[in-house]
């Protein structure tokens, strides 16, 4: 048994996301298809397009939950940031696999309050909250300064136009070999281009339908 397949934290997630599954945000309705592809790529409205959509659970599939644990526990991560903690799905994923990596911190950000009070409760449930600190904040603040030194792996999951503003505030302490996983970067084409090039410092690739996995290079 893994603390992904036991109790407490298997029936918490299973529980999470049939409430995800099941969850609506009437604000949503009022954007057309157009108008929430432009937000999404937006560098200036997103607190505000984000803050309307708090009760938007916004989580990673089951797949991709586990795809972070395996990807954390295989490669020993002990220290991870997180960008985007919303209800706290992908960060109980995370936690989880540093418990069984015998310990370590995830540094997690995310900036409506209400999200944050959610989050730290479904960590408390799960049995993982001693391992996590939640930033409360626009992560272009929170991430900005007292980062550790080595940082083994950075799943970026927020608002998908910043990806490369956050990115280069944690680059220079991402380990030679350090993972970033980036969910939906499809909507960030800066970002894309910046870990794909053959001179960024990356090896990257698509993997699945909506996951881009790189890992810094020494």
């Amino acid at each position: 048994m893994t603390t992904l397949t036991a109790t407490p934290l298997a029936p918490l997630l299973a529980r999470l996301f049939k409430e995800a599954d099941a969850a609506t945000s009437p604000a949503i309705a009022q954007y057309s298809r157009d108008e929430r592809t432009r937000l999404l790529h937006s560098k200036t409205e997103y607190r505000q397009f984000y803050g309307r959509l708090k009760d938007l659970w916004l989580a990673v599939s089951p797949e991709t939950g586990t795809l972070l644990y395996m990807l954390a526990r295989s490669t020993g991560a002990r220290i991870i940031v997180e960008f985007g903690t919303s209800f706290g799905i992908s960060t109980l994923y995370l936690a989880a696999a540093l418990r069984d990596n015998g310990g370590g911190r995830l540094i997690t950000t995310e900036f409506e309050p209400s999200k944050v009070t959610r989050a730290k409760a479904n960590l408390t449930e799960g049995g993982l909250i001693d391992l996590v600190e939640i930033r409360e904040g626009d992560a272009l603040e929170t991430l900005s300064s007292d980062l550790p030194d080595r940082i083994d792996l950075l799943l970026l999951d927020g608002a998908k136009a910043l990806y490369p503003e956050i990115l280069s505030l944690v680059e220079s302490r991402l380990r030679p070999g350090a993972l970033v996983i980036a969910d939906n970067a499809d909507f960030s084409p800066d970002y894309l281009d910046r870990v794909r090039a053959p001179a960024g410092g990356y090896m990257s690739t698509p993997f699945g339908d909506d996951v881009e996995l790189s890992m810094r290079l020494g």
